[in-house]
Formats: C-alpha cells, structure tokens, sequence
C-alpha cells in the first residue's frame, strides 16, 4: 500500500482573524459607552443650568382674556398683571415659614390638563391650587387662591404688597386712616374687639374684603380661621396658624378696569333689593349723654328730671336722654323683678313711681352680660338654666359650667344666642323694660367681647369667629328698629344703626382727624346707617352726622364744643 505524501508546512504563520477582530469591536464598544455616557452628563448638566440658571425670572401660570398670573422667582412672590405686562394688578409675597430659603420655579403644572387650573406642591410641606373664572359680562377675572399645608406644623402667610397700590377696607382701627397703608398693627386673629379695652386690636367694624386702588379685591373665605397684621407703607399680611386639622388657607383675588367697577362689582351687585330702613327719626334728634355717678334709682329719677328742665330752659330743643348700662340698670331695679325676669305681676307703685320717667324720651343701653353676683343669674342655676349662658362641659354627664369674663368692672356671664330659650327670654327682658320705662331707642352693646378666645378655648361652630355679633344683630331685629349696636360684620339688609368707635379729643387719627375716614370706612364695608359717639373734650361735647349709605347716601360729619352754660355731666349726640 503506498504511504500517503505528507505535505510540507506553509513557511507562513496561521493567523487568528476571528480573535483579532472580537478585539477590534470590544474597543469599539467600550469608546461608543464612553461617549454616551458624556452625552448623558452633558444633557444632565444641560437641564439642571436650564432649570437654575438659565430660566426667566418670570413663570406665566394662568393666563385669562385680558389679566394673566405671573410666578416672580427674583421676589418669591405671584404677581397678577396684564397681559400685555403694562400694569400690574397686586403682587402678593409667599412666605413658607419652613424653608424661607428656597428657590421654587414653579414651572410644573400638575393640573396641565385644565387650562384654568395649576396645582403645584410647595416644597414638599403645602399644595397649592389657584383656579381662574372669567365673567366677560362685567370685565372681570377672579383667582381662587388655595394653600393646603401637608402637615399640621405648616405655617401658611401670604403678604400683599402697598407698593403703588392703597388699600382700603379691612378693619376698624384705633388711629383710622384712609387709605389703610398707615396703619400698622401686629398680627394677630382678624376678629372685632374692644378698642378701649385693646387700643392695638382690631375695632368694632370687620370685614374680609380688601379693595386696591389697581382694580383689585381680595375676599378672604369666611370659613378661615385668620390672622392679619399689617406693616405700615409695606404691606398686609394674611395668616393661617398651624393646626391638627391642617386647614387650607383660602381666598379670592379678583381684578377689574378700575377701583369703582371692580367694588361695585363684588360688594353691591350681590345686593338683591334695598335694605329695610331703621327708624329715620333717630337722625334728627340730639342723643344727650347723662354721666352722672349715682347709686340709686330714685337719684337717678330725680338727676332726669333735673337735667331734663335744664335743656327746656336754654331752649335746646327735644333731644333723647341716653343712659348708660349702669344707669339703666338702677331703673331697673325699681322695677318688680317677678315681672321682668318671672311672674308677670306689676306692684300699684312701681307703676305710679314711673310715670314722670314715661313723660321723658328716654334711650336705655343694654347688653348680652350679666353679674354673677344678680338675682337673674342665681335664678337661672337653680332653675337649671345653665345653656343660657356661654359655658362648657364640666362633668362626663354633661353638666354646664357658664365661661366667666370680665365686664364693666365684674365678673359676668354671657348671653348664649345661639341658643333659642336664652334669645326668647333676653327678648322678653327687654320688651319688658322698654313699655315700663316707655323707652323706644335702644343701645345694644357688648356684642365684641368673646369669653371664649378670653380662656383660650376653641368656640362652638355655632359661634366661631364673629358669629356672636351676626347672631346678636338678629336679635336686635327682633326687638326694634331703634336699636343701635355697636359692632358689626358681613352688614345684612337688616333695619339698625351701628354706633362709631368713641374718638379722643385730640386732632390726631385718633381724634377729629379719623371722623371722616371712619365714615368712608364703615361705608365701603357696606354699613348703611351708622352714628358716631360723642368726642368728648371734657366733659361733654356735640357731634353731629349724617347717615352714610353705599345705596346713595351722601355723608357729612363734623364736631363743634358745647357751650360753657350747657348742664354739666353731658354729651350731645345728633344727626343733622
């Protein structure tokens, strides 16, 4: 068999190629990564200087038909403008308490799907939501401002800006300014108090309405639990305190072509008819003031008499003779008390001993207080009357504990009118008094004071905030339309006369100097008929004014010294 031939060896190497390239494209591969990776970064560094850097300073997030809202990164502040940028409405400052620091762009619409909406989260601790509504008909745009905090430690503040605006509106204050941008008073709840109990409060006339002279008006949610204060010729503040129940901060900014249309758009179109007229006659007689200090009724009779053929002998004219609570209380007390607060029985003398006091026109004052050291108080426990007063659970039973509070230098209780009874039996107290003594006008104070915020105690829904006075307003329309109250808030079509902050006698805002713009204050909050108290230089003074309406009315007021021979221990208060 013949053997096979080898072959020779090629002088050439074999060479590999499938290894040399696998290598080739592993080198390939690896510089591609390289360079995706730098793609990436760059694209990363890119939208990061985007966001900080490079973005505007302003942010449209709302746009209507001729106003539009502007998030302004530079003030950390929502600003509404027009849209042709060349006027703007208000600017209104964010101030997140946890982080004052930081910087939102607030380029994240998360309500995108609605073009009348934005919804943002603020930092991770509040959302806010701020829908538009147009109202084409009267040239309107309104922006329903909401904050919701996320934990119940969220401090929520909002500040409007005075630059270039003046504000009117709010609240009374002790030094009445007009415009308000003077006015300076620490935050603090927005709820009528006493100013000559706390001069630094905030006064018997309150309304959550605030009207700029850009054409803008801010309506605060009744429902708010709100603080305000505000930084003279800077700005106004609107406060939402932290609480468990982490309660949004809400309220409304509408903006129109000018101050007029924009007020008369809000405040009087929601007007369906005219108010009910209180009795007019009160305008036109002179309210005297007797101040005497006495500590009887039949000194106080015999006083009345006195003073009474004093003004027929200067020839003054018929006038009212006003009481103060005190001195209407001493009547009072020379009436049969079975019949004012019981048994409806008149003692024959009782009866004969008033009829000189029936003869005089006389104004009693009154309020929702009463002494826990009086029969009417000690009656009403026994008679197991406790939801008479304002009072609070003291027992797991359920027994009441009337809120004590400090009035006129006692301790008292006070009416609750929330509740029906406690209202029909002040009522039948009052109607009472008024046919023994033959009283037609009559002064209901006291209505500012709250007990509760007194003992730092949440209030009954029922009477949270300024509930009280709405709720004793429909108590003094139930008694008379000669009533004059003395404080007031969101002012009803109701027929009574609200009675002005008493004003020192002085020139200052404080004095003569804030008559006139008290008088255009409680007229922009919609408060038809009012009368100012006496501006007393000492002791006794004549002030005259007329009734101011928003429906038409024209106001005049002005303040003239009493004559040296007047009575003395008196105050003339008159409409002319």
């Amino acid at each position: 068999m013949p053997h096979a031939r080898n072959r020779n060896p090629s002088p050439i190497p074999e060479v590999t190629w499938d290894t040399g390239l696998k290598e080739m494209n592993e080198t390939w591969k690896g510089a591609i990564a390289c360079f995706g990776v730098a793609v990436f970064f760059a694209m990363t560094i890119g939208i990061i200087y985007w966001q900080v850097v490079d973005q505007p300073n302003k942010n449209w997030i709302l746009r209507g038909t001729f106003s539009g809202l502007i998030w302004e990164r530079n003030t950390h502040s929502i600003v509404i403008q027009t849209l042709t940028e060349n006027k703007t409405f208000v600017e209104i400052g964010v101030k997140n308490v946890g982080n004052p620091e930081a910087d939102v762009p607030f380029v994240r619409n998360l309500c995108w799907s609605n073009k009348t909406e934005f919804c943002f989260t603020w930092d991770s601790v509040a959302n806010i939501k701020i829908s538009l509504e147009s109202d084409d008909a009267s040239q309107t745009e309104c922006y329903n401002i909401t904050w919701t905090p996320l934990n119940c430690h969220m401090d929520l503040e909002d500040c409007f800006s005075m630059i270039n605006v003046s504000w009117y509106g709010g609240a009374s204050v002790q030094a009445q300014n007009w415009p308000i941008n003077n006015a300076s008073v620490s935050m603090q709840p927005f709820v009528v108090s006493d100013l000559q109990a706390d001069p630094l409060g905030y006064g018997s006339v309150l309304e959550r309405y605030f009207l700029g002279s850009t054409g803008v008006a801010v309506l605060v949610d009744p429902e708010v639990a709100l603080q305000v204060g505000f930084e003279s010729m800077r700005r106004f503040c609107l406060r939402k305190p932290p609480s468990m129940a982490k309660l949004p901060l809400k309220y409304t900014v509408c903006v129109g072509s000018n101050l007029k249309a924009m007020h008369q758009e809000v405040r009087l179109r929601p007007l369906s008819h005219k108010p009910a007229l209180p009795n007019m006659d009160i305008l036109w007689l002179p309210f005297w003031k007797l101040l005497v200090n006495v500590d009887s009724g039949v000194k106080l009779e015999r006083e009345l008499r006195t003073f009474s053929n004093r003004l027929k002998r200067l020839h003054l004219g018929e006038g009212v003779l006003s009481l103060t609570e005190h001195s209407t209380a001493l009547l009072s007390d020379m009436l049969d008390h079975e019949y004012l607060y019981g048994k409806k029985k008149v003692s024959e003398g009782t009866t004969r001993d008033l009829t000189l006091l029936r003869l005089l026109n006389i104004s009693a004052t009154l309020s929702p207080f009463l002494g826990i050291d009086s029969q009417q108080f000690q009656a009403s426990l026994e008679d197991g009357r406790e939801a008479y007063w304002l009072s609070l659970p003291a027992t797991p039973q359920g027994h009441l504990a009337p809120l004590l509070t400090h009035w006129k230098e006692k301790f008292c209780v006070k009416l609750n009118v929330s509740n029906p009874a406690a209202v029909a039996w002040f009522i039948e107290r009052v109607s009472s008094l008024r046919a023994l003594l033959g009283v037609e006008y009559l002064v209901l104070e006291g209505g500012e004071r709250n007990p509760f915020q007194e003992h730092g105690l949440c209030p009954p829904k029922a009477l949270a905030r300024d509930e009280y006075i709405q709720l004793l307003a429909e108590v003094a329309t139930r008694i008379s339309n000669s009533v004059i109250v003395t404080a007031g808030t969101r002012p009803s079509q109701t027929p009574l006369f609200l009675s002005m902050v008493p004003l020192s006698s002085d020139w200052s805002h404080s004095g003569l100097k804030g008559l006139i713009p008290s008088v255009l204050h409680y007229s922009l909050l919609g408060h038809s008929f009012f009368i100012p108290d006496a501006v007393a230089p000492s002791p006794w003074s004549l002030s005259l004014t007329r009734s101011s309406s928003s429906a038409g009315w024209r106001s005049s007021a002005f303040s003239l010294s009493c004559p040296s021979r007047l009575p003395p221990g008196c105050t003339l208060r008159t409409g002319s």
